[in-house]
């Protein structure tokens, strides 16, 4: 890398939730990996803002990789996602009650924009150092996607600059709420975001394995 540095970003709490794991995990990230820069920014959770914020951050940062870490409560696994939809169908308001349906995020954008980070290389370095990875198709239709989608349309005129999207489980802390939920404690978390950044970093193209899905 010329620039040294990556981007990585988290969302604060959403929809009744009162943490966010990706917060955590991103604010515990250390400052260099690999003498790479780490540069962290936490993004609010509502459509349009987070976004103006990330492209501002970019344009002033200009990193060499962007990474967008989001919670996925459900999940059991850390996924990389493979693509991001043009599509913004809120099932619950954002931090600013805002509900979008059904309604694009650019209207001059490509219906789906394809990760730029080697994810499939990611999920097995992660499975290597003993973490549940699995690789994501989908990133759903909420802020995550929305966040997604509008950093890869907005790197189509950014050449060089690599960028995608993590989703991370429940951490412990969150199972009282959500009993029953799969959960995964938040120092692996953290490692593995940085066994991500590490691929992001020595990992230009991405690795050919069988990581597809039926259904």
């Amino acid at each position: 890398m010329n620039r040294r540095s990556v981007l990585v970003t988290a969302f604060d709490a959403f929809g009744s939730e009162r943490i966010n794991p990706s917060e955590l995990a991103v604010q515990m990230l250390p400052s260099h990996i690999q003498e790479v820069q780490i540069h962290r920014l936490l993004l609010p959770t509502v459509f349009g803002e987070s976004l103006q914020v990330l492209k501002k951050t970019i344009d002033s940062l200009m990193p060499d990789a962007v990474l967008c870490v989001g919670q996925a409560g459900g999940r059991a696994e850390m996924t990389p996602e493979r693509v991001a939809i043009n599509i913004m169908d809120a099932r619950i308001p954002d931090n600013a009650g805002q509900q979008p349906i059904d309604e694009p995020i650019a209207e001059d954008g490509e219906t789906a924009y394809f990760s730029t980070l080697p994810v499939k290389a990611m999920v097995l370095a992660m499975r290597k150092a003993g973490l549940p990875a699995m690789l994501s198709n989908t990133a759903g239709t909420y802020v995550c996607n929305y966040i997604m989608y509008g950093l890869l349309h907005h790197l189509q005129t950014k050449e060089g600059i690599r960028g995608g999207f993590i989703h991370v489980p429940f951490i412990p802390a969150q199972l009282q709420q959500n009993p029953g939920a799969p959960s995964l404690e938040l120092e692996k978390i953290v490692r593995g975001l940085e066994i991500c950044i590490e691929t992001i970093i020595h990992c230009k193209t991405d690795i050919r394995s069988p990581e597809g899905a039926e259904y």
